[in-house]
């Protein structure tokens, strides 16, 4: 009797083991059970409102197709004037704007015209401190870095000084 049950579950095994998928085996439609959809289901469409440079120009930036002249702070959902001449007004007071953000930034690309310029250690020391990364960058690779992380979804913010070089739209 045991013997004869043990026949049967080696022949129901063996069956089971020939269907099996194996190394460089190729699912087909009829492989009811191994072959599924694959199904995509959006839990966040991107954000319509969030801020996307366009362009600079020595004069300004073009933002979601707005003209902004002169400095600017670009946040997640809004663009302001930002009251400095060149990167030397960049401050510890000058960054104010960008710590009191509700919910906190995690990026704050700074763009410093046409060059990357090396801010006051103890700025940039300052500002980790109180939980946002600083990428000071030349401000044609700030905008680029900020619309890259603005559409990964990351919480960023920009100071951008326009920079002295040619026209660029994006």
């Amino acid at each position: 009797m045991a013997a004869a049950a043990l026949r049967r579950l080696g022949r129901e095994g063996a069956g089971l083991a020939a269907r099996a998928p194996w190394r460089g085996y190729r699912l087909i439609p009829a492989d009811d059970e191994l072959y599924q959809r694959t199904r995509v289901t959006v839990l966040k469409p991107e954000s319509p409102g969030s801020a996307f440079i366009e362009g600079y120009s020595p004069r300004g930036f073009t933002i979601s197709g707005s003209v902004v002249v002169g400095p600017c702070a670009v946040l997640p959902r809004t663009i302001l004037q930002w009251n400095v001449g060149s990167w030397q007004d960049i401050s510890f007071q000058s960054l104010a704007l960008f710590r009191l953000l509700e919910p906190p930034v995690e990026v704050l690309v700074l763009g410093t015209g046409d060059r990357v310029e090396r801010l006051h250690p103890a700025v940039l020391k300052q500002m980790r401190a109180c939980g946002i990364a600083v990428e000071v960058q030349d401000t044609p690779n700030a905008c680029a870095t900020f619309n890259f992380l603005s559409t990964e979804g990351r919480l960023v913010a920009a100071g951008l000084i326009p920079p002295r070089g040619t026209y660029k739209e994006g």
